[in-house]
């Protein structure tokens, strides 16, 4: 059979479309999953973000009430004496409290110093 000239026949171009269609497919396919994963590690990153924004909220809120608390009892007209062991077991909770904000970092050296002369008076 003598061989052809010019032009595919049928077979080649059916051949031909199939790689072009497959080579497309793969390549779709690829960005799809890209961009899936790109979507999903912004979500991601959102929810991480919000965590942390939320757990600087809560600590704020925890140091505000403390403060208040501190401001409360500086204006608040001496009490009878308290027994040594009660107002100072007070003392230490609230110095560990701020101990442990100030390790959690919500506190600077600073503002961790002040709040403990306060406290000490």
């Amino acid at each position: 059979m003598p061989r052809r000239i010019g032009r595919p026949g049928l077979i080649g171009t059916m051949a031909r479309t199939a790689v072009i269609s497959g080579t497309a497919t793969a390549v779709s396919g690829n960005v799809a999953r890209r961009q899936a994963g790109r979507a999903q590690a912004r979500q991601e990153q959102q929810y991480v973000e919000q965590a942390q924004a939320q757990q600087v909220q809560d600590n704020q809120a925890q140091l505000a009430a403390m403060q208040a608390q501190l401001a409360a009892q500086q204006a608040a007209p001496a009490a009878p004496a308290a027994p040594a062991s009660s107002a100072g077991d007070d003392l230490m909770a609230q110095l560990s409290k701020l101990a442990d904000m100030k390790n959690a970092g919500i506190l600077s050296d600073d503002e961790f110093a002040a709040a403990k002369a306060k406290l000490l008076g």
